[in-house]
C-alpha cells in the first residue's frame, strides 16, 4: 500500500464508485478504499442476517419468510429514471453488461386522503381522479406547452419566458388548480418541497421534460431498478475502474488523513502503519467528520429518517403492483417536506417469493422522527417487521480545491437518483477544476471516452 496514487477514493457508495470509474478511464492511477467489509457504504444492499445484526444485534433473523440468500436489501431506497442521467452513465461506460433491469409497475401520489396513479398515457389521464373534467382540459394545455416548447421558436413561448418567469407564474398562466400543482411539481418533476414555485421555471420545465421521456421510455412508469439491489450499481463501476486498472481494498481502517503541515494540503492515507500518497482525496462525509488537521471538514444540513419495511402482501390501493413510487406531497399532511415511498418485491430478486419490502423515508422536521413516518406507514397495511433509522444528511463545508480534499453529499430522503448525480457532476468540476462531465460513447464500444 505504500504506493502513491493520481487519488485515493474513500467509501463505495454510487458517488464514490463512479467518481473512481470515471478517473480511471481517464488513465488515472486509483486507490479505493472502504472501512466496511462490503461494497456499497451507507447504499449497501444487505442480506437477512445481515439486516438483523445492523439494527438488532444478538437477534437471530426470522425463518418463516425465506432464506438469507433470497435477500438484498437496500438500505437507502433509490429508483432511477429511465432516461436520467445515472442511466446514461451505466450505458456510456457499459456498466449495463454486469447488470440486468427491471421496471418499476407504477407511480403513485398520495391526493385528498387516497392514492391515485400517476397517469402513463393519455386514455389513464382521462380517466385519473386527480383531476376534473376542466382541469383535465387546462392541464392537457399546460404540457402540450411544455412538448412543444422550442427556446428558439417565440411562436411556442405564449410570452412566457423560462429563464426568467416563476414556476408559480407558469402555473397560473395555464389557470392550474393547487393540487394539480402540487402533483406536477412534487410527482412529475420530483421537488422536494415547494421552493420550486418562486425559482425560473426552467428547473421545473427540465424535470417534467425528463419525466414524460423516462415514462415514454418503456410505458407504466418512468424509473427502473437493478435486479440483486441498489448494491449492484456500486459493485459495476468498480469493476469497470478495476478494468482500467483502479486497486480496491474492503474493510480497511482509515486511521488518518495526513495532510502537510504547513500547507495543509492533502498528502495521503494511513491504514495502521501503513501509508498510500496521492496528490488528492474524494471521500463520503463519514469519513471526515472528526474533521482534518483541526479543521472542520463537514456539517450537517438535516436528518432523514428512513422506514424498511417487511411485508407479506402489496401497498393496499397500488392495483397489486409488485413495485411501486408512492409520493406523499408536503401540502397534503402539513409538512414542510415529501414523504417518500418506495416498494420492491421477489420480483426484484431482492427477497423472498410472495414478500415486498416497503421503505418509507421523509427530512426529519421535529424531535419525534418515526412519528413523521406515520402518514406514510399508515398506507401500507400490516407491517410484518420494522427497521427505523436517523440519519445526519452531510455536506462538504468548502469545495475541497485548496486542500485537495473533496467530499461527496449524504443520500437524501428522495427515492430517485437524480440529486446523487448532480453530486457527481458536482464534485467533479471541483476536482478538475471546473470542467463539465460530458459522456461520450466509444465507437469501439469499448466503455467510454470522456470529454473535458
Amino acid at each position: 500500500m505504500d504506493e502513491t496514487y493520481d487519488a485515493i477514493i474513500l467509501g463505495t457508495g454510487v458517488t464514490e464508485c463512479v467518481l473512481s470509474a470515471l478517473l480511471s478511464i481517464q488513465g488515472k492511477k486509483i486507490l479505493h478504499m472502504d472501512a466496511n467489509s462490503w461494497y456499497g457504504g451507507e447504499c449497501a444492499s444487505l442480506n437477512l442476517t445481515q439486516l438483523y445484526n445492523k439494527f438488532r444485534p444478538g437477534q437471530e433473523p426470522p425463518t418463516d419468510i425465506g432464506r438469507d440468500r433470497d435477500y438484498a436489501i437496500d438500505l437507502i431506497p433509490k429508483f432511477m429514471m429511465a432516461n436520467g442521467e445515472l442511466t446514461k452513465m451505466l450505458v456510456h461506460t457499459d456498466v449495463t453488461r454486469y447488470l440486468e433491469f427491471k421496471q418499476i409497475a407504477a407511480s403513485y401520489v398520495y391526493r385528498d386522503g387516497k392514492i391515485a396513479k400517476v397517469p402513463s398515457t393519455e386514455m389513464e389521464a382521462v380517466r385519473s381522479p386527480l383531476m376534473g373534467l376542466f382541469e383535465k382540459r387546462r392541464a392537457k394545455k399546460f404540457f402540450e406547452f411544455l412538448q412543444n416548447w422550442n427556446d428558439q421558436d417565440p411562436a411556442t413561448h405564449q410570452g412566457l419566458d423560462l429563464d426568467s418567469v416563476s414556476m408559480e407564474k407558469v402555473f397560473a398562466h395555464f389557470g392550474l388548480e393547487p393540487g394539480t400543482r402540487d402533483f406536477i411539481g412534487h410527482a412529475m418533476a420530483l421537488h422536494l418541497d415547494d421552493s420550486f414555485m418562486q425559482r425560473p421555471a426552467r428547473e421545473t420545465y427540465e424535470r417534467i421534460i425528463l419525466y414524460t421521456s423516462s415514462m415514454a421510455r418503456y410505458g407504466k412508469s418512468p424509473y427502473i431498478y437493478p435486479l440483486y439491489g441498489l448494491g449492484e450499481l456500486p459493485q459495476g463501476f468498480a469493476r469497470l475502474s478495476a478494468i482500467y486498472g483502479g486497486t480496491y481494498m474492503l474493510d480497511k481502517q482509515i486511521d488518518e488523513i495526513v495532510v502537510n503541515a504547513e500547507t495543509g494540503a492533502f498528502e495521503g492515507v494511513r491504514s495502521g502503519d501503513e501509508v498510500a500518497k496521492a496528490s488528492m482525496v474524494i471521500g463520503d462525509p463519514s469519513y471526515f467528520r472528526k474533521g482534518v488537521n483541526g479543521k472542520d471538514k463537514v456539517r450537517e444540513t438535516a436528518k432523514v429518517v428512513r422506514a424498511i419495511c417487511i411485508l407479506k402482501h402489496p401497498i393496499p390501493n397500488t392495483d397489486n403492483s409488485d413495485s411501486v413510487q408512492l409520493i406523499i406531497p408536503q401540502n397534503q399532511v402539513g409538512r414542510k417536506h415529501d414523504i417518500y415511498i418506495a416498494e420492491v418485491s421477489g420480483n426484484h430478486n431482492v427477497c423472498a417469493k410472495d414478500i415486498y419490502i416497503a421503505q418509507v423515508s421523509t427530512i426529519v422536521e421535529t424531535d419525534k422522527p418515526e412519528l413523521e413516518l406515520r402518514p406514510g406507514l399508515d398506507l401500507l397495511g400490516p407491517i410484518y417487521d420494522k427497521f427505523v433509522t436517523v440519519s445526519s444528511l452531510e455536506e462538504p463545508i468548502d469545495s475541497g480545491r485548496d486542500d485537495k480534499i473533496f467530499i461527496t453529499r449524504s443520500y437524501d430522503a428522495t427515492s430517485h437518483f437524480e440529486t446523487v448525480v448532480e453530486d457527481i457532476h458536482d464534485v467533479w468540476a471541483r476536482v478538475t477544476g471546473g470542467e463539465k462531465l460530458v459522456l461520450k460513447k466509444r465507437e469501439d464500444g469499448e466503455g467510454a471516452q470522456i470529454q473535458g
